[in-house]
C-alpha cells in the first residue's frame, strides 16, 4: 500500500471588497472553499485527521482546503502545509501547498495577445524589486491605494560558491518618493546568533547573503523588516521574511553501523526475514536528495546461488530470495550493501556501502546415526561402575548444541536394569555401564537393543534414520566368588554353663559357583572369650569352656563370634559370618552384702545403717533377699539386730544401750530368691564412736573408734604442736640470718684484700666509678714534641712508638734498705713522663725479656736466700706496701 498526497497549485480568483471609513480603500480577498485535498491510504481515509501550519486556513474531514477568516492576500502567492495523521498509529504525511493569486484580467478572461497563461509563468514573471501592491483604476472610479507591503518566501541554495556578498532581493516601499527612508531587518541571522548572515542596505533596500549556506546546519530562517524615516518613526509595518535554504545533494548517505550480523535458520523458505540495514542521508529527505535506496552489491559465497538474498530497496530490510540454505555446507554469507540517494539513481547520486554478515543458524536436520550397527563389550560378574562397551554416533549438526547432543536408551534386552547409558560431552559417545551387578550363574550374556536420538527435537518433517538404533553384546565372565553364610548374623539361645563339648549349631556356607567344583573350610576369626570350636569341614560349632553370662565378653546377654569360611578356588575367595549366643541366666552368683564398712553411734535410737545386696545374676535369681544374723558367735545377736524395709532393703542397728566404741566385725546372711536359693554370709565392719546432739561422729570420737585411747591421743596432739613451733623457729632464724648478710660491712678495703673473693660480674658500668677515668692517657703522640702540646683527639697506634725513652734509674749492685724508697721514686717519676711506657693500642708481649724491654730482664733481680730481713721499712712507704708490711714485718713473733 503506498500513502500519498496530491501537491496543490490554484489560481485564487478575486474576493470581495471591503470598505473602512478611517483608512484608505484596501482590496481584501475572501477564500472560501478552492481546493481539495486528496490522500489515499489502504484503509479508505478512514479515521485520517488533516492540519495546517496557518491560522487561516483548515481543512475538512474530506480534505476540502478553505479559509478560516477573512485575510488580506500577503502576495501573489501563499504556501502552507497540509498535514494528514492517524491518530491509532500516531503516523504523520506532509505536503506542501502553494496557492497563486491570478492577474485581474486573467480572472476577467482577458489573456495576453500570443501567449497561453499557465500558474507557472506566474511565478518566472515575479520581480526581484518588491512593491507595495496596487490596485488599477476600474471604469467606476479610482480605488484607494495599497499601503501595507508583502514580500514572498525567498529561497537561497546551499552551497553557493558566490561572490558574496549575494543579493537576494530589494525592499522598497511606496513612500521613498516622498520621504527618506532607511531599511533595516533583525532576526536569527541577522542580529542574533548566527550574527550577520543577512544583511539590508539602508538606502536602497538591497538584502544580501554573506557567505555560502549549510541546510543541514538551518534550513529556514524567519526575519522582519523594517522601514523608518530619517527621524526613526516607523512608516510602514514591520513585515516578516521568511528565507528558505534550498537542499542540494551534498551528503553521502552514512550507514548506522560498517558492519551489520544477522542470522537466518538453514532450511528458510524464500521471503524469510534475515536483519535490517539503515542509511541516514543529512540531506532533504522530501526530496530526491536525501531519498535512499537500497541494493546488494556481492555476496559471498554465491553458493547454492549468486542471489540467495534480496533488500527492499526503500526499508533496507534483507530477506532470503532462494532456498537451498544448508548450515552444513555454508555457515556464512558476507553481502555488500550499496546504499544511494536521489533515489537510487547511480549516475546523479551520492553511495556509500557497509557489510552485512549472515550467520547461517543450525536447525536439527540430521538424525545421529551409529558408526556400526553391532557393538560387543565384555563384564566381570558382581561389578558395577564399569564401562564395557563405547557406542560412536555421527551428527552433522553443529557440534556441542542441543542439535548435536546425543541422548541413548536401552530399548530391549535388559528388563532388570542391569546398564545404562551414558553420553560423553565431548565425543558425545555413549557408555555402556554397569549399574547393577551381574550373576554369571543366572545370566551369561545379554543383548541389547539402543536408539540415539538429540537432545532437540528434529526439524519438521525430519524423519529418524534406520541407523539410529543398534545392537550391543554383552558377555559376563565368570570370577570365584567369595562364599556366604545364608543366615548372617545367625541367632541362638541357650542357658548359661553349658558343659564343655557341648554342640551348639551347624554354621555353613554356600559358594555361589555352581559351575565350579570347590570346597569350603571354615575358621574362626574372632572369639574373644576362647569359648568354641567349629568344624573345619562342615562348619559344626562346639563349646570349648563353660559359657558364663556375667562375663565382661557378654554384652545385652549376648555373646559374639565370627567366623571365615574360605574356598580353594583360584584366587581363594573367603566370607565372613557372625554368630550371635543368647546366654539364659541361671542362678549361679550368691548375693554380695552393701556396703562393706559402716559408722553408727555408741548409743542406739540416734542413728541406724541400711544395708542391701548385691547380685551379678539377673530376674528371677535376685530379689528378694533375705537379711538374717547369725546365731553363733552370740555375741551378735546380743548386741545387734537388723529389720527388714522391704525386699532389697534392711536397717541394721544397736540392741543394747551403749556399745564402746571401736571397730566391730557384723556378720550378716543374704539369700537371694533363685531356684534353687543361693546364700552368702558378708561381714560388715561397724566403727562405733562418740557422737554429738545431731547423730554426727566427733573427731576424737572417730579416732577413739578406731582403737586409741585418749592417752595416746593427747600425746599425737603434742606432738604435732612441738613439730609446729620447730618450723617456725626455723624460718624466724633463715630470716634474720638473710637481713645479717646483707648487712654486715667488710673489715677491710675491698682494694687491699688480697684473699681469694667471690667477685659479682653481672654490673655491667654505666655507675659512678666507671666514669672517673682519664682517657687522655690513652692517647699516644706520635713524637715525643707532642706530649707538652697534645691536641684534642685520640689516635690510634698499633706498635709501640718511637722516640727518646728517659733515662730510669740504675739499682745499685749491692741494695741497700735505705735507699730503696728514693730508687722507686725515681723510678715511678720517670715511668709518668715516658710516653713511650704501657699502656699504648698495641699487644702487648710479656715473654720477651731481652734487648729493648722496656722492663729489661728478670735475671737481673738477685734475692738474697740468706738471712733474715728487716721489712719495717715497708711501713714508710705508703698505704700501697702496709699490706706487705703487715705480712712480713713485725719480727719473729709474728
Amino acid at each position: 500500500c503506498i500513502k500519498y498526497f496530491k501537491n496543490g497549485l490554484q489560481l485564487l480568483p478575486w474576493g470581495t471588497e471591503i470598505k473602512h471609513k478611517s483608512t484608505p480603500e484596501r482590496s481584501k480577498k475572501q477564500l472560501n472553499h478552492f481546493l481539495d485535498v486528496k490522500f489515499n491510504n489502504c484503509a479508505g481515509n478512514k479515521g485520517v485527521r488533516y492540519d495546517t501550519n496557518s491560522l487561516d486556513f483548515k481543512v475538512r474531514a474530506d480534505g476540502t482546503l478553505y479559509s478560516a477568516q477573512h485575510l488580506q492576500v500577503p502576495s501573489k502567492q501563499l504556501i502552507l502545509v497540509v498535514t494528514a495523521w492517524d491518530p491509532q498509529t500516531l503516523a504523520r504525511w506532509e505536503a506542501m501547498v502553494r496557492l497563486l493569486v491570478a492577474d485581474k484580467s486573467q480572472h476577467n478572461g482577458h489573456k495576453p495577445k500570443g501567449r497561453k497563461a499557465v500558474p507557472g509563468e506566474l511565478v518566472q514573471q515575479q520581480s526581484d524589486t518588491l512593491l507595495p501592491w496596487r490596485q488599477q483604476q476600474s471604469a467606476h472610479g479610482l480605488r484607494r491605494q495599497k499601503r501595507d507591503w508583502v514580500i514572498p518566501p525567498i529561497n537561497v541554495p546551499e552551497n553557493s560558491r558566490g561572490p558574496f556578498p549575494q543579493q537576494l532581493v530589494r525592499i522598497r516601499s511606496d513612500k521613498d518618493k516622498e520621504i527618506h527612508i532607511r531599511y533595516s531587518i533583525t532576526g536569527v541571522g541577522a542580529d542574533q546568533p548566527p550574527m550577520e548572515v543577512f544583511n539590508i542596505d539602508p538606502v536602497s533596500g538591497r538584502m544580501y547573503v554573506t557567505r555560502p549556506m549549510d541546510r543541514e546546519e538551518r534550513a529556514s530562517y524567519h526575519l522582519r523588516a523594517h522601514a523608518v524615516d530619517m527621524n526613526g518613526n516607523k512608516v510602514e509595518n514591520p513585515i516578516d521574511l521568511y528565507i528558505y535554504v534550498i537542499d542540494m545533494n551534498d551528503n553521502r548517505p552514512e550507514f548506522i553501523n560498517q558492519v551489520y550480523n544477522g542470522s537466518v535458520d538453514e532450511g528458510s523458505k524464500p521471503g524469510t526475514y534475515v536483519m535490517t540495514v539503515t542509511a541516514n542521508d543529512a540531506d532533504d529527505g522530501t526530496t530526491a536528495n536525501g531519498m535512499v535506496r537500497y541494493r546488494i552489491v556481492t555476496q559471498t559465497p554465491q553458493s547454492p546461488s549468486q542471489n540467495m538474498f534480496t533488500i527492499n530497496s526503500e526499508t533496507g530490510d534483507i530477506v532470503t530470495v532462494a532456498a537451498g540454505l544448508d548450515r552444513e555446507k555454508v555457515q556464512q554469507y558476507i553481502v555488500i550493501v550499496q546504499a544511494t540517494d536521489m533515489e537510487g539513481n547511480l549516475n546523479y547520486g551520492l553511495s556509500n556501502t557497509a557489510t552485512a554478515i549472515i550467520t547461517v543458524t543450525d536447525v536439527n536436520d540430521n538424525p545421529p546415526e551409529f558408526t556400526t550397527s553391532t557393538y560387543s563389550g565384555e563384564v566381570p560378574e558382581n561389578r558395577v561402575e564399569v564401562v564395557v562397551a563405547n557406542l560412536t554416533v555421527m551428527d552433522r549438526d553443529q557440534p556441542h548444541s542441543p542439535n548435536w547432543n546425543a541422548i541413548y536408551r536401552i530399548i530391549s534386552g535388559d528388563p532388570s536394569g542391569h546398564f545404562t547409558i551414558r553420553t560423553d560431552p565431548v565425543t558425545n559417545e555413549g557408555m555402556v555401564t554397569v549399574v547393577k551387578a551381574v550373576d554369571y550363574e543366572m545370566n551369561r550374556a545379554f543383548m541389547l537393543t539402543v536408539m540415539v536420538s538429540n537432545q532437540a527435537p528434529l526439524a519438521s518433517g525430519i524423519q529418524m534414520s534406520f541407523q539410529s538404533t543398534a545392537g550391543v553384546t554383552i558377555s559376563v565372565t565368570d570370577v570365584n566368588e567369595a562364599p556366604y553364610f545364608p543366615t548372617n548374623h545367625k541367632l541362638i539361645r541357650l542357658e548359661e554353663g553349658v558343659p564343655t563339648g557341648t554342640v551348639l549349631t551347624t554354621f555353613s556356607a554356600v559358594d555361589p559357583d555352581r559351575f565350579m567344583q570347590q570346597a569350603v573350610r571354615y575358621s574362626k576369626l574372632s572369639d574373644p572369650a576362647n569359648w568354641l570350636n567349629i568344624n573345619a569341614t562342615n562348619g559344626q560349632i562346639t563349646t570349648a569352656a563353660v559359657l558364663d553370662r556375667e562375663s565382661d565378653y557378654i554384652k545385652n546377654n549376648v555373646y559374639e563370634a565370627t567366623f571365615l569360611a574360605a574356598d580353594n578356588g583360584i584366587p581363594p575367595a573367603s566370607g565372613t559370618g557372625t554368630l550371635q549366643i543368647y546366654l539364659i541366666d541361671i542362678n549361679d552368683n550368691a548375693p554380695e552384702l552393701l556396703p562393706k564398712e559402716a559408722q553408727i553411734c555408741e548409743k542406739p535410737n540416734l542413728n541406724v545403717i541400711n544395708i542391701t545386696a548385691a547380685d551379678a545374676d539377673i530376674d528371677p535369681n535376685v530379689g528378694p533377699f533375705v537379711f538374717e544374723l547369725p546365731s553363733v558367735p552370740s555375741a551378735v545377736r546380743k548386741n545387734w539386730t537388723i529389720t527388714r524395709l522391704n525386699g532389697d532393703y534392711a536397717q541394721l542397728s544397736l540392741r543394747i544401750m551403749y556399745l564402746e566404741a571401736g571397730v566391730y566385725d557384723v556378720p550378716i546372711i543374704v539369700t537371694d530368691s533363685g531356684n534353687p536359693p543361693l546364700y552368702n554370709t558378708s561381714v560388715i565392719k561397724v566403727k562405733v564412736c562418740p557422737c554429738d546432739e545431731n547423730g554426727d561422729c566427733t573427731t576424737i570420737g572417730a579416732v577413739a573408734a578406731a582403737g586409741l585411747g585418749t592417752g595416746a591421743i593427747i600425746a599425737i596432739l603434742i606432738c604435732i604442736i612441738i613439730l609446729l613451733t620447730m618450723v617456725l623457729l626455723f624460718v624466724v632464724w633463715m630470716k634474720r640470718r638473710e637481713k645479717e648478710r646483707h648487712t654486715k660491712q667488710l673489715l677491710i678495703d675491698p682494694e687491699d684484700d688480697v684473699r681469694d673473693n667471690i667477685l659479682k660480674y653481672d654490673e655491667e658500668g654505666g655507675g659512678e666509678e666507671d666514669q672517673d677515668y682519664d682517657l687522655s692517657q690513652l692517647q699516644q703522640p706520635e713524637t715525643m714534641d707532642h706530649v707538652l702540646n697534645k691536641t684534642p683527639g685520640v689516635r690510634r697506634v698499633d706498635e709501640r712508638p718511637i722516640g727518646a725513652e728517659p733515662q730510669y734509674p740504675i739499682r745499685p749492685v749491692i741494695p741497700h734498705p735505705g735507699d730503696i724508697g728514693d730508687f722507686i721514686n725515681e723510678g715511678l717519676r720517670a715511668a709518668d713522663n715516658d710516653p713511650t711506657a704501657p699502656p699504648y693500642d698495641s699487644l702487648l708481649v710479656f715473654d720477651y725479656e731481652g734487648s729493648g724491654s722496656t722492663a729489661g730482664s728478670v735475671s737481673s733481680l738477685n734475692s738474697s736466700s740468706s738471712g733474715d730481713q728487716d721489712y719495717d721499712y715497708l711501713n714508710d712507704w705508703g698505704p700501697r706496701f702496709k699490706k706487705l708490711a703487715d705480712m712480713y714485718g713485725g719480727g719473729e713473733e709474728d
